[in-house]
């Protein structure tokens, strides 16, 4: 399987990708700098945008002038994942609320061993404010779908 290649995901909706992990992600040790995992789900989030919910980040972004900023994460550790590794990145919506997105993410390998698991909440906001909007209706109504 090819890295970024959509994995098939289970019951339940969950956006999957898979990813190699770089010499670039890694620190001396040879495993994963830790805020890598951070760089992941950041592009993991930009493709469930562009591919799973079919809105495109850069049009939300660039466009349409909404920003999805982080305003908590709270992340957990629980096996290293080395250079050369194939890892899967899952992302799952856990709770949609009026301003705000809490995400579920993992990652894990092939056999379903934990590496990281995170929870992240995304904030709707204004660009042109940077206060926080309600999710814009096309935005909710695609997540509602449940096109994770």
């Amino acid at each position: 399987m090819r890295e970024g290649t959509p994995v098939t995901p289970p019951p339940g909706g969950e956006f999957r990708r898979e990813r190699l992990i770089r010499f670039s992600d890694c620190d001396p040790a040879g495993i994963v700098f830790y805020p890598q995992y951070f760089v992941m789900f950041n592009g993991l989030v930009e493709d469930w945008v562009n591919d799973g919910l079919a809105i495109g980040y850069r049009e939300l972004i660039v466009e349409q002038r909404i920003g999805l900023p982080t305003v908590r994460l709270e992340a957990d550790f629980r096996a290293v994942s080395r250079m050369g590794d194939h890892v899967i990145l899952g992302l799952k919506v856990e709770q949609l609320g009026t301003r705000s997105i809490t995400l579920g993410l993992h990652c894990f390998d092939a056999e379903g061993e934990t590496r990281m698991r995170m929870r992240q909440v995304l904030v709707t906001t204004s660009l042109e404010t940077h206060r926080a909007i309600e999710i814009p209706a096309h935005l909710r109504a695609s997540i509602e779908r449940g096109a994770t």
